[in-house]
Formats: C-alpha cells, sequence, structure tokens
C-alpha cells in the first residue's frame, strides 16, 4: 500500500484504489523450488467487491513454465544462478515483467529447503518479484499446502470420503488425510525420487543420506561415484515402497519406518476411499512421463502401482501433479477495519507479509482458561512452524460470549502467553477477529495486562489460516486501517465441492 499524489489509498501496483473500483483484475505468479523440480505459473484473477471487501470470481492459469530440475553446486548449494536465469526465462516467454505483476508466492520445500542457501534465495527472489509472500515450507506446512494443491481436500468435500494424498517427490513424501473438506492427518518420510541418482552407466551422481539408509536396508554400501546394477536398484526401490506403505496404513509400521518419518504416524490408520498421487512420481504413476531422469522415479511408480490395486481404494487423478506446491496465485482480498481497533504506537504501521495463525481456542465457556488459551496458540505456533519465527505472526479468532472484564482478562493474558515466543523478539501482538471487539482486546493487553510490545488490534476482518496480511498505516480522519489479505489461492479452494471449468485447471 502507497499513496498517491492525490493523497487516494493505493492498493496495488496499477494505482487501484478501494473507493473507485467495484471490480479488478491481478496478474499472479506462483515459485516454487522444490528437491527435485523447480517451476512457475502465471495466472489472472478476477475479483468483485462484496462490501468493502474483494472475493475471488475467477482464476485463469495463463502461462506454465518449463520444469527445471533443481540446480546444485554441491550437496549442500542450491545453484541461484542457474535459477536465477530459469525464472528469467520463463518471464520472457509469458511475455511478461516482474513490474506486470500484482502480486504471488515463492515456496522452497522438501530436500531444498534443508540447504544451506535456501533461506537467503528466497528473500533474493521475493525481493526481485516485488509482492511476494515468500515460504520456505517444513515438512508440517508443505504436506498441509500439497493437500490443497493436489485437490485431495476439495475432493473429500464433494464425496464426502476420506482422501488420502500422496505426495513423492526428490526428497521426500507427504501422505495427507482429508474428511470432508479439511485436512484430518497428515505425516511425511524420507521416500523421494532423487536421494539416488546415477548417470547413464549406472555410476552414482547423487546420494542423499536417506539413500544410504534405505541402501543399506538393502544390504547395500554405497557413496557418490559408486556403479550401481539396476538389480541392486530394484531392491533398494522395494524397501522404499515398503516404508512408503507402511507410513500410509497399508501395513503396520515398523521401527524401520518410525526412523525415516518427518513427522508423527497417522492418528487414524484407517483406509481411505480414494487415493490420489501428487508430485513428480505422480506423473509416472499415470502415464503423463515416461522419460528417465536418472532417477529413482521410473521404478519407484512402477512398483507403488504394482502394490496399491491390492489394497482397495479408489485411485483417482488430482487436480495437480507435480505442480501441487506451486502457488498458482495471490488472492487479494482487500477488507478495511474501522473504528473499534487499537493501535500503540501508530508508528508500528505499515507491516506487510504477516503470516496468519487461527488457533482452535476454548472461548465457549463463561470462565476462560488461560492454560488452555495459551496451549491452543502454542499448538498452532507449532504446527505452522511459527514458533521462532523472525517476523510478526497474526492471530485470528472468532470472540465468543460475552465481553466482561473477567473474560477479556483471561483471553488477553492467555493470549500473551500463548504468543510468548513470537513477543520475546520484541515483535508487535497482532490480534485479528471478525466482530467488533478490537478496540477493547487491544486496550486491555496493553494498559492492564501491560505488554511491552506494540499491539495491533484490529476488527471486523475475515482470515484463515495461509493467508498473509498487510496492514496499512490509519486512514486519517477515520481511524480505520486498510487491510490487504493475501491467501494461498490453490486450483480447487475457491470453489470447494464445484464442478471446474478447463481454464481453472
Amino acid at each position: 500500500m502507497s499513496d498517491n499524489p492525490n493523497n487516494q489509498t493505493i492498493f496495488s501496483s496499477a494505482g487501484r484504489t478501494l473507493e473507485e473500483e467495484n471490480e479488478i483484475e491481478l496478474l499472479s505468479v506462483g515459485v516454487d523450488i522444490g528437491s527435485s523440480t523447480s517451476h512457475i505459473i502465471f495466472s489472472k484473477i478476477m475479483m468483485e467487491r462484496m462490501g468493502n471487501r474483494y472475493i475471488v470470481t475467477k482464476r485463469e492459469a495463463v502461462f506454465k513454465s518449463e520444469v527445471l530440475l533443481t540446480p546444485y553446486l554441491d550437496d549442500t548449494t542450491i545453484d541461484a544462478d542457474i535459477l536465477g536465469n530459469f525464472i528469467t526465462r520463463q518471464y520472457k516467454l509469458a511475455g511478461l515483467t516482474p513490474d506486470q505483476i500484482d502480486t504471488g508466492a515463492l515456496i522452497l520445500t522438501g530436500v531444498a529447503v534443508r540447504r544451506t542457501n535456501a533461506r537467503a534465495i528466497g528473500e533474493l527472489f521475493a525481493a526481485q518479484a516485488g509482492k511476494f509472500v515468500a515460504v520456505s515450507a517444513g515438512d508440517a506446512l508443505e504436506t498441509m499446502l500439497v493437500a490443497y494443491g493436489s485437490g485431495a481436500v476439495a475432493l473429500s468435500h464433494k464425496h464426502h470420503a476420506r482422501v488420502m494424498n500422496v505426495d513423492i517427490g526428490g526428497g521426500t513424501s507427504k501422505i495427507a488425510v482429508c474428511v470432508n473438506g479439511e485436512v484430518a492427518d497428515i505425516t511425511a518420510l524420507d521416500v523421494g525420487a532423487r536421494i539416488i541418482c546415477v548417470d547413464k552407466n549406472g555410476r552414482i551422481n547423487r546420494l542423499e543420506e536417506a539413500g544410504r539408509v534405505h541402501a543399506a536396508e538393502a544390504g547395500l554400501t554405497l557413496k557418490t561415484g559408486d556403479v550401481i546394477s539396476h538389480a541392486n536398484l530394484i531392491k533398494v526401490v522395494d524397501i522404499m515402497v515398503t516404508r512408503l506403505f507402511q507410513a500410509m496404513g497399508v501395513t503396520p509400521i515398523e521401527k524401520e519406518t518410525s526412523d525415516l518419518l518427518r513427522l508423527a504416524t497417522l492418528k487414524n490408520a484407517s483406509r481411505p476411499d480414494i487415493v490420489t498421487f501428487s508430485g513428480g512420481v505422480s506423473e509416472y504413476i499415470y502415464g503423463h512421463e515416461t522419460e528417465n531422469y536418472g532417477d529413482l522415479g521410473t521404478l519407484l511408480a512402477a512398483e507403488i502401482k504394482r502394490r496399491i490395486a491390492s489394497w482397495g481404494p479408489v485411485i483417482e487423478v488430482p487436480v495437480e501433479g507435480i505442480r501441487a506446491t506451486v502457488i498458482g496465485a495471490s488472492q487479494y482480498t482487500i477488507q478495511v477495519s474501522g473504528n473499534t481497533i487499537f493501535v500503540e504506537p501508530h508508528t508500528i504501521l505499515p507491516l506487510q507479509n504477516v503470516p496468519v495463525i487461527s488457533p482452535n481456542l476454548p472461548l465457549d465457556t463463561e470462565a476462560l482458561s488461560v492454560e488452555e488459551i495459551a496451549a491452543s496458540i502454542q499448538q498452532t505456533l507449532t504446527r505452522m512452524e511459527l514458533h521462532d519465527a523472525n517476523q510478526p505472526v497474526a492471530m485470528c479468532f472468532k470472540w465468543k460470549g460475552s465481553a466482561t472484564y473477567a473474560r477479556l482478562d483471561a483471553f488477553c493474558r492467555g493470549t500473551i502467553k500463548g504468543m510468548a515466543s513470537v513477543l520475546a523478539s520484541g515483535l508487535p501482538l497482532v490480534l485479528v477477529n471478525d466482530g467488533d471487539i478490537g478496540g477493547l482486546i487491544g486496550l486491555h493487553c496493553h494498559s492492564y495486562c501491560r505488554v511491552a510490545n506494540p499491539v495491533i488490534s484490529v476488527d471486523g476482518i475475515l482470515l484463515n489460516e495461509f493467508d498473509y496480511i498487510d496492514i496499512g498505516a490509519l486512514l486519517e480522519g477515520s481511524g480505520a486501517v486498510p487491510v490487504v489479505v493475501k491467501s494461498l489461492v490453490f486450483p480447487t479452494t475457491a470453489a470447494l465441492g464445484h464442478t471446474r471449468t478447463e481454464k481453472e485447471s
């Protein structure tokens, strides 16, 4: 947000104003740098004004990039120069320039996010490309993103079914169980197509630690430069698929599988009604790709297809396969928080790209529990991998019941305790609700609970997890603040359970 010469409040690079436009069109870009592949999608988003906010009415992918094998300088470093040239080339092929982009997102996933320069690459591209939501996704967040991006969440809503999506990438596999339009359970483990790579002579030119572990279980001791036979690769793949299927709940989990898990085991191992596959290996499973890139992709796909039929669930094609984690667009919703807000000091604004958490707070009872509220917030921060964030985090909530002093006090003290890991870094306390209680809560945190940090408490704003918000400076004369909500738009979340047009695919 910025001010133009006529003192109008500007919400986008095109000079659009909230006061004048009932319909806006945004151009978005999504960049996914994964452990195996990297790619880009450019999308066009049409938004219509409803009250004091905009909603997405149409999303169209206008250009899907080539797929690049993520380049590495060595085992610990991503080649930023090659990535930069690739992204520049895709802009040219799309006939676009960064200045034309209104919004977008960059995400690093899988093994790529563990590389020594991953954060620097994320910050570099986010700065170059403008209004980005830059995310370095750990295992939990990536698994959640894939559940939406693959269409599994929408599929579970549409069919009222238990849907499992299995995303098999270059370094890890992510498993999400979706029920009635929500992600009910997730896990992830070190099984991926590019943990062992060979040249045309069978000589190993890339070997991740997980590759050594799987090989050792197959009775092999491997190192880079060794020649491995096709028969021994099949032995390793057989072990990997066994571990994957145990994590999926097909067979009981053994210790060897537990040692590979990057998240807790699935809480409910009930067989799903539907299974979908995404990630690079899914291209081979569904026959969309046949070329061998010197990794384990073709062998993994063949063994998975051989075993999965006997398990019983219906196997369906996902909405997105290899591109499931690409954030195709950032959905802008522009809202204005009114006079019942609290901002102290005013100079703390504006804030940009603040991630949102939405804990399930126990607010139904008359007597609120400080400890329960704090625990719920702490659990959500951990799940969203924001417990040690070096940036502000916005907590959104829906207030329930009366606003007595005792209830306000318990809520505020529980919130402050729950957000302690964020506040310890001197970051502001950012609270957002959809009612009209923002002013009371902000004042109580600041004046009665004596929070030393800046306090921003706004209301009348609709938010969800995976949203990122920009909070503008106070508008002169009104005491209100403009809020831009940037939601991660997946191919199906704008219309859960609805038939999608070909253009929206």
